[in-house]
């Protein structure tokens, strides 16, 4: 059975940090990608960065470019977002997900909060 289990969000101030988590357990196939995908509230889902299980491949958005970092341990099943230098317009919740032909599986989120 897959699962996605998000942590590490919170309320921050704008200009601090947070580091998501996201542990998973179930992931069998040798290629795939691990996404961040948020949804602010009352908007609609957006990318935000995406990591090949390899690690070789790495990608942001532009909005979070220069302050967000995606990052795996592979000896733990874990994937993490350090977020620096955050913008109240980067509150959402924050979900990972798997890519593999499609993304087809996703935590249940985690919410950050970013005080002005």
């Amino acid at each position: 059975q897959v699962q996605l289990v998000e942590s590490g969000g919170g309320l921050v101030q704008s200009g601090g940090s947070l580091r998501l988590s996201c542990a998973t357990s179930g992931l069998t196939e040798n290629y795939y990608y691990m996404n961040w995908v948020r949804q602010a509230p009352g908007k609609g889902l957006e990318w935000v960065s995406r990591m090949s299980i390899s690690g070789s491949r790495i990608h942001y958005a532009d909005s979070v470019k220069g302050r967000f970092t995606i990052s795996r341990d592979n000896a733990k099943n874990t994937l993490f977002l350090q977020m620096n230098s955050l913008k109240p317009e980067d509150a959402a919740v924050y979900y990972c997900t798997r890519e593999y032909y499609g993304m087809d599986y996703w935590g249940k989120g985690t919410l950050v909060t970013v005080s002005s």
